[in-house]
């Protein structure tokens, strides 16, 4: 065998894959954190929007494309073996056009041997007298495989022996893949929750909650390098932030009405509660880093809680009813945790906070906290409970979880004292309706003018009891100077006429029978009574009360001594 005959190759592999090295200027074995601050770095300094310099554009351009390489493991591979992203198998298996789908080798004597590129063109590596071009096909028009029946494997295992199957070759690793990217559409945002406009109307338009939002479109540019910033800035956020995806040509009419058009960038805005109660879009004009757009998501969270003395405790009166809970911790401002809380629990608790850094400290002795940081609640009655102390944040997701079940807790326990109070407080206040059994109890013995309801059906009943027991939570005055002023007290009560007649028989001879509505005031002591009749209204039943109780009002004598069955 003539040694000097033997064929051999020069073969390039993965010059795209050499190329993204030196685009992001990081060495070839290079590691993902590595590539990823090297892609932060030039994609800062090459930005459209913050380097107007000639070339600017192509080389922010370059710099995605190394990383859409370099980030991707099997793309990465396919380059490094193939020279394609897609694992074809073939260096350029190229369709109409591209050389027809050929790929061109060069084979010759040891010394003598050369590579060409297209048809016809002949490089000379050295050595004396020429070398023969030889062209092999991997695939027809438009790059389909099988056309000649001649492939990769063949290729090699001719020129070395064996095939390249089962990681024999010393090329192993050669399969044919599809290299399919993680990124799959480049529209498509990975790990980011996808946001329509039903799901922000139903989710996050005043819901408590921050959003981070990312709109994009087909002709974004730079989208693999917002969603990176994006999930470093907000990955020790999560609990406090969430983040979702809205894609502009899908939606084009919802990120019209917000006034985003991400054709040349994507745009960033935060659904922020620091300045309103109800939630508002504000948009992110700031550097693209890691730590500005983390500071701008910090500055848009809710500061709903208010923070006061521990000494003095000076709740603000303009909460209202709302329950009372107060975080002691020894921050110098409120806590990133409480923040958060205070805007998903807005309108349901009145949030507090001070600086506390002692449990020795009188104050924090007088709320019973022997531990820090602590949260205090007040029940309605006034009365403070210790609600959680000691608190240990793992991080932030979960020590919100924890301090939401406890507050949630402490609600429904707020409800159920509230729900036993009112029905305590109703049956308290219900105006008491006569009956045969308690008319001694409720009327004779309990007052010396008895205010007496008279209905003839639910729909009065409803209406004289408000009356009444509207007026027996007010004080009246009497003129002190009349002469005809009393000390009567009062008692108010309801009788249903259509069922106890008699007793309205026995007042008067026409027994009111022509009166759907009727008020009363008896004295049982005297027997007597005095009656207003035609439409009752608060304000009129108000002024026959004052009336009786001044003296302005003339009784009669009953005709019998009424009874009830």
């Amino acid at each position: 065998m003539n040694n000097n005959r033997l064929p051999f190759v020069i073969v390039i592999i993965g010059a795209a894959l050499l190329s993204a090295v030196a685009v992001l200027g990081v060495d070839r074995n290079a590691g993902q954190r590595e590539i990823q601050k090297a892609f932060h770095k030039l994609s800062l300094q090459y930005h459209p929007d913050k380097n107007k310099n000639k070339g600017a554009q192509e080389k922010f351009s370059e710099i995605n494309n190394a990383y859409d390489i370099l980030s991707d493991e099997q793309k990465r591979k396919n380059y490094d073996l193939y020279g394609d992203e897609k694992g074809s198998q073939g260096f350029d298996t190229g369709g109409d056009g591209q050389h027809g789908g050929y790929s061109y080798f060069t084979s010759g004597r040891p010394g003598q041997s050369g590579f060409s590129f297209r048809p016809g063109e002949w490089q000379n590596m050295g050595g004396d007298g020429g070398s023969q071009s030889y062209s092999f096909s991997f695939g027809g028009a438009g790059g389909k495989p099988g056309s000649s029946g001649f492939g990769f494997s063949d290729l090699f295992s001719s020129f070395f022996g064996g095939g390249m199957g089962g990681g024999g070759s010393q090329f192993g690793g050669f399969g044919s893949s599809s290299g399919k990217s993680r990124y799959g559409n480049r529209n498509a945002v990975k790990n980011i929750q996808s946001v329509d406009s039903k799901f922000y109307r139903k989710e996050i338009s005043d819901r408590g909650m921050t959003w981070l939002l990312l709109f994009h479109s087909a002709t974004s540019q730079g989208l693999e390098y917002y969603e990176s910033v994006i999930e470093e800035a907000t990955s020790t956020l999560k609990g406090a932030l969430k983040v979702g995806s809205i894609h502009c040509d899908s939606e084009a009419t919802f990120c019209k009405d917000i006034g985003v058009n991400p054709r040349r960038r994507p745009g960033i805005f935060v659904y922020s509660y620091a300045s309103h109660e109800t939630g508002s879009m504000v948009e992110y004009d700031g550097d693209l880093d890691v730590k500005s757009l983390k500071n701008f998501c910090l500055n848009n969270l809710p500061k709903f809680s208010k923070r006061i003395s521990v000494d003095n405790l000076n709740f603000d009166p303009n909460a209202g009813r709302l329950p009372k809970v107060l975080l002691l911790s020894s921050k110098k401002n409120t806590p990133v945790i409480w923040r958060a809380l205070s805007g998903l629990y807005n309108k349901r608790f009145a949030f507090y906070d001070s600086e506390v850094h002692d449990v020795s400290e009188p104050s924090a002795q007088r709320l019973g906290v022997d531990s820090l940081p602590a949260i205090v609640s007040w029940l309605p009655n006034g009365e403070s409970q210790v609600l959680k102390s000691g608190i240990v944040v793992k991080d932030l997701e979960s020590a919100i979880g924890d301090i939401s079940r406890a507050l949630d807790t402490f609600e429904k326990v707020l409800k159920r004292t509230a729900t036993k109070k009112d029905q305590t407080r109703s049956q308290e206040q219900r105006v008491t309706l006569l009956t045969a059994s308690n008319f001694d109890d409720a009327c004779t013995n309990k007052a010396t003018v008895c205010l007496i309801g008279v209905f003839r059906s639910s729909k009065n009943r409803e209406k004289l009891e408000k009356i009444l027991h509207s007026a027996s939570e007010k004080s009246f005055s009497r003129r002190q100077s009349s002469a005809s002023s009393t000390k009567d007290s009062i008692c108010y009560t309801l009788l249903d006429g259509s069922k106890q007649q008699s007793f309205l028989n026995a007042l008067d001879k026409s027994g009111f029978k022509s009166s759907e509505n009727l008020l009363l005031a008896y004295k049982p002591k005297r027997g007597t009574y005095a009656a207003m009749k035609g439409d009752l209204s608060e304000e009129a039943a108000e002024r026959f009360i004052v009336s009786v109780l001044n003296g302005d009002v003339e009784f009669v004598k009953a005709k019998q001594k009424p009874s009830l069955r």
